[in-house]
């Protein structure tokens, strides 16, 4: 019987994926003063994002074998130490597609609907001329720029080409030929899609080069009047300079599912505003999406401790 540490209490519901297969080891047995006392014995780990896998974690587990992820960022795993110790590493980028693409796209509504300022004033009372006073926008003939066009990028242009909505895209990783067969446009750089688009929407991951990509700079390049949503890492976006757009007009609304750091304190400027939608990184938390990441982690751990080679493997330089 394989030997699991679980990072996050494994729900019961999916307990039947290692039942007679493996030992549960994990939070049930960990004290807060000694949250991993119980991963020595582990051969495999399958790790959420709230604690970072470096050489030092991985050598306190003599026969570790794989990591698996459940989601797809994987920044908290030092791959380099791992691929050192013969340590597979996987993670489950499929998983979570469908429920994130939805969710990004239900903060790009509820944004340029301005629902959240609407449900205020209608709780408060009083008289408002909504025919006149209300901005909502809508998304028909209008422009929506994906910043990244990947698993879920790719959904959310398909859901804005339903709404009669135009998609320009800026990926460097994206072919001409693909553009063209998701009936979308390719722009050259960033400065240019900013510059067009009505709303724009982040679906890229989080990396040096990224970090803070949507600057005061950036901000200013894009329409006054526009909306961005990000529902991708909290740390490509400056808040403080994003607030500074929002209060100078210069952006009409934010939809955020994610923030740096998470969650962000309660008196968090943005949080209170009627023209930030904001919700707390649960873009992936539908009751379909989690039973897509426990599966696949679970499963793909299996595949390694079982000699089969995983779907998903970060290092195959490990793989013999």
């Amino acid at each position: 019987m394989y030997r699991i540490w679980f990072e996050r209490a494994l729900p019961g519901e999916h307990a039947h994926l290692i039942a007679g297969l493996a030992e549960l080891l994990g939070p049930s047995t960990a004290t807060p003063a000694e949250p991993l006392c119980a991963i020595g014995p582990a051969e495999a780990i399958v790790a959420s994002a709230r604690i970072r896998y470096d050489g030092a974690l991985m050598d306190r587990c003599g026969q570790l074998r794989v990591i698996a992820r459940t989601g797809v960022g994987y920044g908290n795993i030092n791959l380099a130490d791992a691929t050192a110790r013969g340590i597979a590493v996987c993670y489950t980028p499929d998983a979570p597609s469908v429920s994130t693409a939805e969710h990004a796209f239900a903060l790009l509504l509820a944004t340029v609907k301005h629902l959240k300022a609407c449900d205020r004033a209608l709780r408060k009372g009083g008289k408002v001329d909504y025919l006149n006073d209300y901005l909502g926008l809508e998304l028909n003939g209008h422009r929506l720029g994906l910043v990244g066009m990947g698993r879920i990028g790719s959904r959310v242009a398909r859901m804005a080409q339903a709404m009669g909505m135009s998609v320009v895209v800026y990926d460097p990783f994206v072919p001409a030929e693909r553009a063209a067969d998701c009936g979308v446009e390719l722009a050259a750089s960033l400065d240019e899609l900013l510059g067009q688009a009505d709303v724009v929407s982040l679906h890229l991951p989080l990396t040096a080069e990224t970090r803070r990509l949507m600057n005061r700079e950036r901000f200013a390049q894009m329409k006054r009047g526009a909306y961005l949503v990000n529902a991708a890492r909290g740390g490509l976006v400056d808040e403080a300079a994003l607030l500074e757009a929002l209060e100078s007009g210069q952006l009409q609304g934010a939809g955020l599912d994610v923030f740096d750091p998470e969650p962000p304190p309660p008196d968090h400027p943005l949080l209170d505003r009627d023209d930030c939608i904001a919700t707390p990184h649960i873009g992936s938390a539908t009751a379909e999406g989690r039973r897509r990441l426990w599966e696949g982690a679970i499963s793909q751990a299996l595949d390694v401790l079982g000699g089969r080679r995983p779907a998903h493997l970060l290092n195959p330089e490990i793989w013999r």
